[in-house]
């Protein structure tokens, strides 16, 4: 199949009971078994429920992987990941990373044990030299959040299997209909679906698909054993959105090209990120690696006054954390997506307190480069 035709016919479509075209909405918590033991698939919620699986099996296809799981957030889905590991493990992951991720690893996981190295994964030789006896796995978004630094998911996924590595890879800004890093040689693969999944500011959620049978069941049994699954409500709205995710993506990139050119013309614009741009760093990465370049733009405009005159001004976009939604976002990450990580890295790794990040939506782009204008000047 397709891209787009898979967003409609992967994974289980409608319900044979009934002929219902859309899978329903199993808001049930238990099932009837007819003897102890003897169930029709189900048998308690946390483990598994139909809406959910239903999710999980078509999240699996698209990103052809192995096995999905569905989770109650991006941080969940996350942090069940580094469940994976023991006390005294270590984890080697990319320098710009959303600042909740940053979080965990330095606020919670340390906690138990468990040890973190935030690099430049652009660059082989320094992860090669983050790399310790008692590393398990790399941790890659490409591309991040929100300086769209761009890893090069081959290249890393082929030297962790060289040291017994696992290789984690975040493809929220992607989506699997731009990118699929399983086929790229990664072991797992997540997302915050709250974002372009969902794409309606309606739902929080998070997915992960492994690329094996024993990944599947050491997360399948973490998910159970924490509980931080998706309920049956959410999990519809997911599949609902994804159904359009292929046309989203399309139209938010096109949006966001005539965005960059806008930009990287504007006198008060002092450096434009998006990998879609020649001069991007990771450009010719992203041109091999992904099919798109999405809908994310950061850009400084030289001071935290100006970055807060221009979200004073815009009408069209609306000032709000997230991103991936039809409607365009816009936020200043030094202070709300990475206010937690401490001032002096962010401004070490460039998200300097001018740097704005807008998520494009799909309006019509006129009227977002007229907003963009009249608040610039």
């Amino acid at each position: 199949m397709k891209r787009k035709t898979k967003m409609i016919h992967g994974g289980i479509v409608g319900d044979p009971q009934t002929g219902a075209v859309s899978v329903p909405i199993y808001q049930v918590s238990t099932y009837k078994q007819d003897g102890v033991g003897n169930h029709k698939g189900f048998e308690y919620s946390r483990t598994g429920n139909p809406t959910r699986h239903a999710l999980e099996v078509l999240i699996k296809d698209l990103e052809e992987g192995y096995a999905g799981f569905a989770f109650a957030s991006g941080m969940a889905a996350i942090t069940s990941i580094m469940m994976l590991f023991n006390s005294g493990d270590h984890v080697v992951l990319t320098d710009d990373v959303y600042g909740g991720t940053y979080r965990v690893m330095n606020k919670i996981l340390n906690r138990l044990g468990i040890e973190s190295t935030f690099v430049d994964t652009t660059n082989l030789d320094e992860v090669k030299k983050a790399v310790q006896t008692n590393t398990k796995a790399i941790y890659i978004e490409t591309p991040t959040n929100p300086l769209l630094k761009v890893t090069d998911i081959k290249e890393i996924s082929a030297y962790a299997k060289e040291q017994q590595l696992l290789t984690i890879v975040d493809n929220t800004f992607s989506t699997p209909y731009w990118q699929t890093p399983i086929t790229l040689g990664a072991d797992i693969v997540l997302h915050s679906a709250t974002k372009y999944i969902g794409g309606h500011s309606d739902v929080v959620a998070g997915l992960v698909v492994v690329n094996s049978e024993k990944l599947a069941e050491d997360i399948h049994f973490i998910q159970n054993s924490t509980g931080g699954v998706l309920g049956p409500q959410d999990s519809w709205l997911l599949m609902r959105g994804m159904k359009t995710l292929g046309l989203r993506m399309e139209a938010t990139e096109k949006n966001t090209k005539e965005i960059v050119h806008f930009l990287n013309e504007h006198p008060e614009v002092e450096k434009i990120y998006y990998p879609g741009l020649e001069s991007h760093q990771g450009h010719e990465i992203a041109k091999k690696q992904a099919s798109g370049f999405g809908g994310m733009i950061s850009f400084d405009v030289g001071s935290e006054e100006k970055a807060d005159q221009v979200l004073n001004k815009v009408k069209y976009f609306t000032l709000a954390e997230s991103l991936g939604a039809v409607e365009s976002l816009i936020s200043i990450p030094a202070k709300m997506t990475h206010a937690s990580i401490p001032k002096e890295r962010r401004h070490d790794l460039g998200i300097t307190d001018g740097l704005i990040r807008i998520s494009v939506g799909i309006e019509d782009v006129e009227d977002l480069i007229y907003d963009l204008k009249q608040a610039l000047n």
